[in-house]
């Protein structure tokens, strides 16, 4: 499966400027996200199945992988198209098994040492960050410029930065070598969602 990393989507529905979150990724999508991921921390697992479900109807008009966070047992019930685990959650290697070879998996990592034990496990992609401070994640550990660049000498499989990414640094990874951006609130929290998803694809030069 060939995917496309370049603007991935986090949701978060505390931060969202549109009264639904169906409403927030279709803006997200049309602008130009390529990778949605539903991101519900506070919700309960019957809510955060219906979520999915919806989400997905829209995900799977515009041919967009939807990605959900944590939950593996969310992904298989609405046969997602992946998972996105931390260094907390259920162990790589073991999401793997259960999800099969045909789903994507992805693993948030701050560390050389963790993205090397993530690829090896059976990862598709890294999420590298926090690049930059962050509102939406209290505890997370920050990476540095020189950090990153030593991971994606050392990684074979995609790398998505994460962590405060906006309009205004995104073009710090130009040319890194990065495959794309993880962004939160410098889309979704946008009063046009559609216009900033598409301002910032527009910035970003792989």
């Amino acid at each position: 499966m060939q995917i496309d990393y370049t603007l991935y989507l986090c949701t978060d529905r505390s931060l969202m400027s549109t009264p639904t979150l169906e409403e927030a990724v279709e803006a997200a999508i049309r602008g130009g996200v390529t990778l949605v991921q539903l991101r519900e921390k506070d919700c309960s697992s019957g809510e955060f199945y219906q979520t999915a479900v919806n989400i997905k109807k829209i995900t799977d008009r515009h041919n967009v992988p939807l990605i959900i966070n944590d939950r593996l047992d969310i992904a298989l019930a609405v046969d997602a198209a992946g998972l996105h685990i931390g260094q907390t959650d259920l162990p790589a290697a073991a999401a793997r098994k259960v999800l099969g070879p045909d789903k994507i998996l992805g693993v948030s990592t701050a560390t050389l040492e963790e993205a090397l034990k993530a690829q090896a496990d059976g990862a598709d992609y890294l999420g590298v960050g926090a690049m930059f401070t962050t509102g939406t994640k209290k505890n997370a550990r920050s990476v540095t410029m020189d950090g990153l660049m030593e991971i994606r000498r050392n990684i074979q499989i995609p790398i998505v930065v994460i962590g405060g990414v906006n309009e205004k640094n995104c073009t710090q990874f130009n040319g890194t070598g990065i495959d794309g951006l993880a962004i939160v609130s410098a889309i979704i929290a946008k009063p046009d969602i559609e216009a900033a998803a598409r301002e910032i694809k527009g910035l970003f030069h792989k």
